[in-house]
């Protein structure tokens, strides 16, 4: 089986890491990220999820990824929109993406279909979620309904932001250890959350406060 994927890095005030792993048995891996820089000013994060697994399911995230590669400074909407056409005719994918405006220190998500997003704080006695994705039923690349417009999020020093997709088990935001890295973070969610039935990816992005 092919060992986990990781990948990781700093874009300004935020540090960012991924990892994830096929079905266990398995080497393609449905589910991918994209975690890019836009200019100087913000950056694009975003878990792909291939329907099912295998082969199929990879090669259609994978062609949301380049998509997404290559249209980086579009709006998210106009994103999704353009990863509709060209994955017609693939399984399609469930998708979240994340925009974050550094000076502005906002955050715009949305999301189709079942990766979800959410944006936590440090509290007493373990994590808040300060705010939660409200993702819209649908396959990218198959049926999608009216986007709507992304949803905006006042982001702080100390954020983190959390995208899994529906291999991670819903209880992966439990005992978070706000003084890892995000990198630790990421592969502690995987290791401990991450179902034997599916491919499992996350994306972990913290607000570190202050640009490198």
């Amino acid at each position: 089986m092919r060992d986990h994927s990781r990948s990781g890095g700093r874009f300004g005030p935020i540090e960012w890491a991924t990892t994830g792993r096929p079905r266990p048995g398995e080497q393609a891996c449905g589910d991918q990220t994209i975690a890019v820089q836009i200019e100087h000013d913000g950056a694009l994060f975003g878990v792909m999820d291939g329907l099912g697994h295998g082969p199929a399911a990879e090669t259609a995230a994978l062609t949301a990824l380049h998509v997404l590669s290559d249209a980086r400074d579009e709006r998210l909407e106009v994103l999704i929109q353009l990863c509709h056409r060209v994955l017609a005719g693939t399984r399609g994918v469930a998708m979240t993406l994340a925009r974050i405006d550094f000076p502005a220190s906002k955050l715009t998500w949305t999301g189709v279909g079942n990766v979800t997003a959410n944006l936590v704080a440090k509290a007493i006695g373990g994590a808040q979620i300060r705010s939660s994705l409200r993702l819209t039923a649908g396959i990218v690349g198959y049926r999608i309904p009216e986007i709507t417009p992304a949803k905006l999020v006042t982001t702080r020093a100390g954020d983190l932001l959390v995208i899994a997709s529906d291999g991670i088990a819903d209880d992966h935001l439990d005992h978070i250890d706000f003084s890892a890295s995000a990198a630790t973070i990421a592969e502690q969610i995987l290791v401990k959350h991450a179902k034997n039935t599916d491919d499992a990816m996350v994306l972990a992005a913290r607000h570190r406060g202050i640009s490198t």
